[in-house]
């Protein structure tokens, strides 16, 4: 601890420590875990690559996709914000056409509009602050994930697979399931920073949803309450995922990509992510 104290990071009291050195260091004490681990920082020409094209399971990464297809059809002039879509709990599968419904989620208040309607604006904030899976059902049969695929694609994030909706339990049995690498949300985070997913306007507007994120157990908790964190988690079995663009109050963003797969209990998971986030943080704003 006194060493902490003194160094601020293993990298500060050892100068041929890397980044990538402490990261690792930090990974091997849960070595149930497979993590993956991708920073982009512009400012520094800094990037780190840890399996960062090993494939997970997206979880609710894939919702950053999603919002993104929202944005790009209301800069095209095909959608606006105030449009409504009615709420209903009835899906198809991707395999057989057959009807299910969402069983899980994380957003009681939408429930209780169900025949009536909601807005485009109050759908994707519901699915990215909250991580609604019902809104994002929703959002996906208007949008058509193969849409949401195509414009993926031309982000030139190839990790990033996006097949269906939420809960697709006959999909899910048949390996038929979204997606993602590091490497592919870092590339998403990264555009969106930078104003070139959609437009500047847009990808403003998306920075300003994605940092009244609800779930800050991860990122957010490597960091001190003044640096903001515009991000999406992503949360099932064995699986933890957090997609960052990282706000420090007096100096350039940068992007974090922290996915873990294989702990069973999310509070290693999230005490691992945060770990991660105070090292990297470290090493490129030192301790900013």
């Amino acid at each position: 601890m006194v060493l902490a104290l003194i160094c601020g990071s293993a990298i500060a009291c050892n100068p041929s420590t890397t980044l990538e050195d402490e990261v690792q260091s930090i990974i091997s004490e849960y070595p149930g875990a497979t993590v993956a681990v991708a920073v982009r920082d512009a400012s520094t020409q800094t990037t780190l690559d840890i399996l960062s094209d090993r494939s997970f399971h997206a979880a609710s990464t894939m919702k950053v996709p999603v919002m993104i297809e929202v944005w790009k059809r209301i800069q095209a002039g095909r959608l606006d914000l105030d449009s409504t879509l009615e709420i209903q709990n009835s899906f198809r599968s991707i395999v057989d056409g057959s009807l299910y419904s969402i069983e899980e989620d994380t957003d009681d208040a939408i429930y209780e509009r169900l025949g009536g309607y909601m807005t485009i604006s109050e759908l994707v904030y519901q699915m990215i602050t909250v991580s609604s899976n019902l809104a994002t059902n929703l959002l996906i049969d208007f949008l058509g994930a193969e849409s949401i695929q195509a414009t993926v694609d031309t982000l030139n994030a190839p990790g990033m697979r996006v097949l269906r909706g939420v809960e697709d339990l006959k999909a899910f049995d048949l390996g038929l399931s979204n997606s993602t690498t590091a490497r592919a949300l870092a590339t998403l985070m990264e555009a969106i920073s930078q104003g070139r997913a959609v437009s500047e306007i847009a990808d403003s507007q998306m920075v300003d949803v994605l940092l009244d994120q609800k779930f800050n157990e991860m990122i957010p908790a490597g960091l001190t309450e003044d640096t903001r964190v515009a991000h999406k988690t992503g949360q099932i079995t064995r699986i933890h995922h957090d997609a960052s663009i990282v706000y420090p109050p007096n100096a350039p963003a940068y992007v974090l990509i922290i996915l873990i797969e294989g702990l069973d209990d999310e509070k290693d998971s999230a005490a691992l992510g945060a770990s991660i986030t105070r090292a990297a943080h470290a090493s490129l704003r030192g301790g900013v």
